[in-house]
């Protein structure tokens, strides 16, 4: 197994890391709680909640077996050789887990908290159970062969594949309502931080180690990365410059459908 070169370029990848890691896990709690304050979940697209919990879901699985399985690491140096660096660090675990309870825990304050005529689509409930349905296949097709690193580069693709999809029913619905109201763009501010420190850090190891496996090693992570600052640039355009919030529609807020444009109360005192 590799080591690191640079000493400075060692301490800046953990700190980096961390950074990524403290941005993204935050980046839960402005949601939660938006939520608990108006005790009410309209304007969370609740098809964005599902993909997230099994993108994460799928993503935990990834960064757990390899950063703790001997078996799955061995296959990985035998397939990109022993001098390269497992591309999963003790962040990316510690994140994955810690996404998947706050995700869980977005999914109950639906349960839970006025939600309006909003309900979880059909079609975001065909794609998770094709999905699920697609990985307990490639786990039987991995068991006597015992290629696990095949296995979770499986879910490494579903998690990909999750955060392609899971943004857009989000983006729709903003579009739709001309709104952004209930959706926290603290979120957002975070997730961006997170993406682009992730980055950082997959470069500043790549650099040490002068070879750039690191990145199509483990191309889930640089998709994710990639395609969350996207998105997460197309949301702040919406919160900021399409769709800015007006001061009246945090008071007057009605409960409604969220597919339906925003309705705020256009009474004299709010004029």
């Amino acid at each position: 197994m590799a080591s690191w070169n640079s000493v400075p370029l060692e301490i800046a990848y953990e700190v980096v890391g961390w950074i990524a890691f403290a941005s993204w896990s935050i980046s839960f709690y402005p949601q939660l709680i938006l939520n608990f304050r108006r005790k009410c979940v309209v304007g969370l697209n609740f098809d964005f909640v599902l993909l997230n919990l099994t993108k994460h879901s799928s993503y935990m699985i990834y960064n757990v077996c390899l950063y703790f399985s001997p078996a799955v690491q061995k296959q990985y140096f035998d397939k990109y050789g022993y001098g390269e660096m497992i591309p999963v660090a003790a962040n990316d675990v510690a994140f994955s887990v810690h996404a998947v309870v706050m995700t869980a825990l977005t999914l109950f304050q639906i349960v839970i908290y006025e939600r309006g005529p909003q309900k979880v689509s059909k079609l975001a409930i065909a794609i998770v159970s094709v999905v699920w349905a697609i990985a307990a296949i490639c786990l039987f097709i991995a068991l006597p062969t015992h290629s696990w690193l095949w296995l979770i580069s499986v879910f490494n693709t579903i998690q990909v594949f999750m955060t392609v999809i899971k943004y857009i029913p989000q983006a729709r619905m903003n579009f739709i309502r001309k709104s952004t109201v209930g959706f926290s763009i603290g979120n957002i501010l975070l997730d961006f931080v997170g993406g682009l420190a992730n980055y950082l850090q997959m470069a500043l190891q790549s650099i040490d180690q002068n070879s750039w496996v690191n990145f199509y090693g483990n191309i889930g992570k640089t998709l994710l990365s990639l395609i969350s600052v996207f998105f997460d640039i197309l949301f702040m355009c919406q919160h900021y410059i399409l769709y800015p919030e007006k001061k009246s529609s945090k008071s007057s807020e009605i409960v409604q459908d969220p597919t339906e444009p925003l309705v705020v109360d256009s009474s004299p005192e709010n004029v």
